[in-house]
């Protein structure tokens, strides 16, 4: 029999994470913004029922906003980072181990609780989470991470699982495979669920028993594979090759439209920076870099100009400086006054494991810059994002992104920690 895997999902995250420091948002229409303050990508309850839908742009919401009374709040990753470190905190002594999926989403190795009553182990999970944190939560259980994320669904749209569903038991997980859809499973894109409706398998029960055969002729190992968990096989006991990572991209608009090229070399010295930190935590060594930027498109009445460069990095390098090096050559060869540039990015391709990588004849010692790297790591990693920085990134930074409506940093810098007063 399988070891019980739980998956733990917060609900409306960054809303809730909001509302754990300001009690006024409780109850009422919240929305969150993307980068740049763009389209709401986080909706509480309220602003669900009102209409408001993922990835609405704020400028189509403002009659809305101003009408119900909305809350707005622009998207404070630090706050929200640091508090999926205090969920996670609270989850540990429920389980033997944990896998973080995303930022609001957690798989729990429930192996040696398999004796208890899950539903009330999960559900004093949840409570205790709550407790320290104030962010709730719903839990599906089931033996494979496609049906824990088909039991957390449940768990969160159905009111009859008040929060915790179950699919060890052979009528709930029936109930809930017949009435969902199949292209809402997880790993199902849109594309391989038209091929499935079209040869009449809409729910998630018509898809376990799909022929594993057919499975992989329809969508290769990835749906044969998912076909084996909805029947309770985990995906390690399934045939499956881990995709090597090809490439990686930092990209990322600009508050402020940048006209001068010494600004934009600020930009991508960040960028560059992040790339190479990137790089470091997977271990891997990029030889191509791509420099690009562009003006908005979506602004067709003004002058329009978009470049981009791409540098071979020989030999193989995890160098931040090396990359923003590499960057600066790129982006001197594309640049051209004149325009306002609103967006722009750098992108590293054919990545290798750092011991995979070729060596040069005449290739230097590079263990001084590599302690260097670990350094620079180190420090950010302490004391936060761009602690230590580049002299071409810059201090002022005039061209980071808008984030008009943020809330402060509670719980990681110290000049914003909350005063409670007596």
């Amino acid at each position: 029999m399988s070891t019980p895997i739980a998956l733990i999902d917060c609900n409306n995250y960054y809303v809730s994470c909001e509302r754990a420091f300001d009690a006024s948002l409780v109850g009422v229409p919240v929305i969150v913004l993307s980068n740049n303050d763009g389209c709401a990508i986080a909706r509480s309850a309220e602003a669900k029922a009102l209409g408001i839908k993922m990835g609405d742009p704020i400028h189509h919401l403002r009659d809305k906003v101003r009408q119900h009374g909305i809350q707005v709040r622009s998207s404070n990753y630090a706050l929200y980072g640091d508090m999926q470190r205090r969920v996670i905190a609270a989850c540990e002594p429920f389980a033997r181990d944990f896998e973080i999926y995303s930022i609001d989403e957690t798989f729990l190795d429930l192996a040696g609780f398999e004796s208890r009553d899950l539903i009330a182990h999960a559900n004093a999970m949840r409570a205790q989470v709550q407790l320290w944190t104030t962010i709730p939560t719903c839990v599906g259980i089931a033996e494979t991470k496609t049906l824990a994320k088909l039991a957390n669904a449940a768990a969160k749209k159905n009111p009859q699982f008040d929060g915790v569903a179950d699919l060890r038991d052979d009528d709930v997980r029936r109930y809930v495979m017949d009435a969902f859809s199949v292209g809402d499973i997880w790993g199902v894109g849109s594309a391989t669920a038209r091929k499935l409706t079209d040869l009449g398998i809409d729910t998630a029960g018509a898809l376990r028993d799909m022929p594993m055969k057919q499975a992989r002729a329809v969508g290769t190992v990835v749906l044969e594979r998912l076909v084996a968990e909805l029947r309770g096989v985990p995906s390690n006991a399934v045939e499956s090759v881990e995709p090597r990572r090809k490439g990686m991209a930092v990209t990322r608009s600009f508050g402020t439209p940048i006209c001068d090229f010494e600004r934009m070399m600020g930009a991508l010295s960040q960028y560059a920076l992040r790339a190479g930190e990137k790089l470091r935590s997977h271990g891997l060594v990029a030889a191509r870099l791509t420099a690009f930027f562009h003006t908005n498109k979506h602004k067709p009445d003004r002058p329009q100009y978009g470049a981009s460069r791409m540098v071979t990095l020989h030999p193989m390098t995890i160098d931040s400086l090396e990359l923003i090096a590499a960057a600066r050559r790129g982006a001197e060869k594309a640049w051209r006054d004149g325009y306002a540039y609103t967006k722009a990015g750098i992108m590293l391709d054919d990545l290798l494991p750092e011991e995979d990588r070729p060596r040069t004849l005449f290739e230097e010692d590079t263990s001084k810059r590599d302690q260097l790297m670990g350094a620079l790591d180190a420090i950010n990693g302490k004391f936060g994002t761009w602690t230590a920085v580049t002299a071409s990134q810059g201090f002022k930074r005039e061209w980071k992104m808008r984030s008009e409506m943020r809330s402060p940093a509670w719980t990681t810098n110290i000049s914003e920690v909350p005063t409670v007063r007596a």
